[in-house]
C-alpha cells in the first residue's frame, strides 16, 4: 500500500492549547505524524510519496467560501492586533462563541471571526497552519486519485486531521475535511455512492454535517458516547440522516472502557451496513485514539485489535482510502496505524 505523505505538516505547530482552564503543550503535534512515518519506513509496507498540488476547488465543493477564506487570511489579520504595539504575536484562539439566540453574521473584528468559525479552544490557528491544512488536503487528493485510477488502496498520511471541521467551522484540530475532500472527488470522479467509516474515538461532527442530507454518501461512526465526550452535541444513535439522506447515516456510541469484545461486534454491524449500501469505494477516517493508553480516549482496545480492524475492513472486497485522523498515544501511535494498514494487505492478498 503506498503513503501519501508531505513534510509540510511541520508547518502547523502551535504552543499551546487551552485545556481544563490551563494553557498545555497541544496533544495533535508533528511527532505523530513523524512517529507514523518512521513506522511505515520501518515495516517496508509500501512507498512513500509526496503529494501532488490541486486547486482550490475540491475545497470549496464541501466548504463555504467564508471558512476558506477566513482560514487563509486569520493569522494575518490577528497578527496585525499587536502590530503597534510591538508584543510578541501569540496564536490564535477564539475569546467568545455566538450561542443560540445571537446573529451568525460574520463579524469585522479577528476576534469576532474566530468566535464565529472555531467550535474549540483546542485549536489554535499559526502564521503557517492554513499551509499545512492545504498540504494534508492535497496529501487526501493524491491518495484519493490513486484508489480512484484502480489501486485497491492508499495511506493519506495527513495532519492536521480533518472530521471535525465541517462546511462552515473549525475544531477538534481539524480545519480542512481531509476524508469529506476525498469522498466528494470520488463522486465527481463518477462514483454513485460513496461510505465513509469514521473509526476515531470523538465522533466525525463535522464529516457526518457534510453529508447529513445527501443519500449519496453514507457516514458510518464507531465512537465513544456523546455524553461524555467531545464534541458532547453530535454523534447519538439517533442521528439517522435527514430528507434525501434519512437513513443514510449511523452512530455506533460506545461507554467509556469498551474493548474489542465489544467494539469488534459494532464493527462488523457497521461493515454489514455499508455492504448493503454498496459503495464503490470507501474512505476510512483512522483515529486509533481507541488504543488503551491513549490520553485522549477511554476505550481499551489493544494494538493487536487494530490488525483486526484492518482485517475486517479488508473483508469488504472494495477500494479503500485511509485518511489519518486521531491518536494521541505517540509512542504506539506507528505501530498501531501500520498493524490496520498490515492487516487489511495481508487479508487483501
Amino acid at each position: 500500500m503506498k503513503t501519501i505523505y508531505t513534510a509540510d505538516h511541520h508547518l502547523h505547530a502551535p504552543k499551546a492549547e487551552l485545556s481544563f482552564g490551563k494553557f498545555v503543550p497541544p496533544q495533535e503535534s508533528p511527532r505523530r505524524a513523524d512517529t507514523i512515518l518512521a513506522e511505515l519506513e520501518q515495516r517496508k509496507l509500501g512507498a512513500i510519496l509526496p503529494p501532488e498540488t490541486f486547486d482550490m476547488a475540491p475545497i470549496h465543493r464541501v466548504h463555504e467560501a467564508g471558512l476558506v477564506d477566513f482560514l487563509a487570511g486569520a493569522h494575518q489579520e490577528w497578527s496585525a492586533r499587536f502590530a503597534k504595539s510591538g508584543a510578541e504575536v501569540p496564536d490564535a484562539l477564539p475569546l467568545s462563541w455566538p450561542v443560540p439566540g445571537m446573529r451568525r453574521i460574520e463579524p469585522r473584528s479577528i476576534f469576532g471571526k474566530l468566535a464565529l468559525h472555531a467550535i474549540d479552544s483546542a485549536t489554535a490557528i499559526t502564521a503557517t497552519s492554513w499551509s499545512a491544512a492545504r498540504a494534508a488536503a492535497d496529501v487526501a487528493m493524491t491518495a484519493q486519485q490513486r484508489v480512484a485510477k484502480g489501486e485497491r488502496a492508499a495511506f493519506a498520511l495527513c495532519r492536521p486531521p480533518g472530521h471535525h471541521a465541517s462546511a462552515a467551522n473549525y475544531g477538534g484540530y481539524c480545519f480542512l475535511n481531509n476524508a469529506g475532500i476525498a469522498a466528494e472527488a470520488f463522486r465527481t470522479g463518477g462514483a454513485a455512492r460513496v461510505a465513509i467509516l469514521d473509526v476515531d474515538y470523538h465522533h466525525g461532527n463535522g464529516t457526518q454535517a457534510l453529508f447529513y442530507a445527501r443519500p449519496d454518501i453514507f457516514f458510518v461512526s464507531l465512537h465513544a458516547e456523546p455524553e461524555t465526550d467531545y464534541p458532547y452535541f453530535s454523534g447519538y444513535a439517533d442521528e439517522a440522516g435527514e430528507g434525501p439522506g434519512e437513513g443514510f447515516n449511523a452512530n455506533y456510541p460506545m461507554k467509556r472502557g469498551t474493548d474489542w469484545r465489544s467494539y469488534g461486534p459494532a464493527l462488523a454491524h457497521a461493515l454489514g451496513r455499508i455492504r448493503i449500501f454498496a459503495p464503490e469505494a470507501v474512505v476510512v477516517s483512522l483515529g486509533v485514539d481507541t488504543f488503551e493508553r491513549d490520553p485522549m480516549g477511554r476505550f481499551k482496545l489493544a494494538s493487536e485489535d487494530y490488525r483486526r480492524m484492518g482485517d475486517m475492513i479488508a473483508g469488504l472486497g472494495l477500494p479503500v482510502l485511509f485518511v489519518m485522523e486521531g491518536g494521541y498515544a505517540v509512542e504506539e501511535l506507528g505501530v498501531n496505524v501500520a498493524n490496520v494498514l498490515e492487516g487489511f494487505e495481508q487479508a487483501a492478498r
